[in-house]
């Protein structure tokens, strides 16, 4: 098992990729801390993982608010003491409508969940790791985060940002050997799919199961080396040695 015995935080994982990839993981050995905002749906998951037997810690946290993420992480390091990777997943996706259109409020729910989530939680997470000379960071990303399409207002404006959090994070933890790295999961059959498209047929997407391995291979001593690079997961899928 590749993740034997490492300590694992992935957020939003009540649902979707998120829930895949602690399943995942689970079955590679990992101990993993998990959170998300509603306690029911992340209470069925901890419960899930632990009849497989893994070691797991779950707290409701929303990750826009930096009190709820502080009091997340300081359960998980007293309780481990370090972490060895990282799953910055939790996500808004926001309304689908033009820029000058786009809801004030609406605007600064995506943009503090998507974006100050992930830099809460890595600012909380990553001195550990710094102090060990060890870890992996993972972003999860979006194609709307490489090419901006219309109508994807906050949440692809969130993306591109989360791409270049990753490219400055890389290159700073260079000296302490934790590696950073974005994953574009592509097209999944998930709630937050059919929201943005709800006229296409989820049977005709991967499901979020489908595209871990990449996952895996940053979170494991595979992607040793691997650092400030955005990953494509159907490129990863379809040639496992292509690397970006």
């Amino acid at each position: 098992m590749r993740l034997q015995g490492k300590h694992i935080v992935i957020t939003g994982a009540s649902k979707g990729l998120g829930r895949a990839l602690a399943e995942r993981f689970a079955s590679e050995g990992a101990r993993l801390a998990i959170c998300a905002r509603s306690p029911k749906p992340l209470e069925e998951v901890r419960l899930a993982l632990v009849e497989r037997g893994c070691d797991v810690i779950a707290v409701p946290c929303d990750v826009s608010d930096s009190q709820q993420t502080k009091a997340f992480a300081e359960t998980v390091l007293q309780t481990w003491g370090h972490v060895d990777v990282l799953v910055n997943n939790a996500s808004r996706l926001g309304p689908r409508v033009p820029m000058v259109e786009y809801p004030l409020n609406e605007w600064d729910e995506v943009i503090q969940t998507n974006v100050h989530g992930m830099f809460f939680l890595t600012r909380l997470f990553v001195p550990a790791m710094m102090a060990r000379g060890s870890g992996s960071v993972i972003n999860v990303s979006s194609s709307v985060g490489k090419a901006g399409r219309k109508h994807w207002g906050a949440y692809a404006v969130s993306k591109f940002a989360l791409e270049g959090f990753t490219q400055v994070l890389a290159e700073e933890m260079k000296p302490f050997n934790v590696r950073v790295n974005a994953v574009n999961p592509g097209p999944m059959a998930t709630a937050m799919r059919h929201a943005a498209y709800p006229q296409e047929d989820p049977a005709a997407l991967r499901t979020p199961d489908q595209v871990t391995d990449v996952f895996i291979y940053l979170a494991s001593d595979d992607g040793k080396g691997i650092s400030g690079q955005s990953f494509d997961a159907a490129t990863y899928i379809s040639n496992p040695q292509v690397r970006p």
